[in-house]
C-alpha cells in the first residue's frame, strides 16, 4: 500500500499522469479509439512512431487500473475484514453489505488478472527481449543499421 501511495504522489507531483497517461482529446475520438481497438484485436504491431509510447487505449486502461480497479479492490478487501469493519462499519454498508463487497472484490480481481495477462501477452507480441531490456534499464534499444 505504501508503494502505491508513493507512486501516486510521484505521479501527481512529477506530472507523470498528465504527461504519460492522460490521452490528448484528439485521441479520444470514438473513431480513433475504435481503430486502436481493432488493431489490438488483430494483433497488429504499432508503427515505429508509436512503438515506445502508449496509445489511447493503453492510457485509458492504465488510468482505469490505477484510479478505479486498485482502489476498489483495496476498499472491498477492507470491507471483508472483520477487524476493519468493526472499527469502520461505513466501509461495508456503503457497498451494500459483505456479500456485495465479496462479489465486487471477485469481479475486480478477475479484471486485474485479465489486465495482467493481456499486458504480458502484448509485451511478448511487441518483442519480449527489447521490451524487458527497456523496462529494466530504462533505455530504449538502439536501432542497428544494416550495412
Amino acid at each position: 500500500m505504501l508503494t502505491g501511495l508513493l507512486y501516486l504522489a510521484y505521479g501527481f507531483f512529477r506530472g507523470h499522469f498528465h504527461r504519460n497517461l492522460i490521452p490528448p482529446s484528439s485521441e479520444c475520438a470514438p473513431a480513433k479509439l475504435w481503430t486502436n481497438l481493432v488493431n489490438h484485436l488483430r494483433f497488429r504491431r504499432p508503427g515505429k512512431e508509436e512503438d515506445w509510447s502508449y496509445n489511447s487505449l493503453q492510457r485509458l486502461a492504465y488510468l482505469a487500473v490505477i484510479f478505479i480497479l486498485f482502489p476498489l479492490v483495496i476498499w472491498t478487501g477492507l470491507a471483508m475484514s472483520p477487524g476493519f469493519v468493526s472499527a469502520f462499519p461505513a466501509t461495508v454498508t456503503s457497498l451494500g453489505g459483505q456479500q456485495s463487497a465479496r462479489t465486487i472484490h471477485f469481479f475486480v480481481s478477475v479484471l486485474l488478472v485479465v489486465f495482467l495477462l493481456v499486458h504480458v501477452f502484448m509485451v511478448v507480441l511487441a518483442g519480449f527481449r527489447n521490451r524487458m531490456r527497456a523496462m529494466i534499464s530504462g533505455r530504449m534499444p538502439e536501432e542497428r543499421e544494416e550495412a
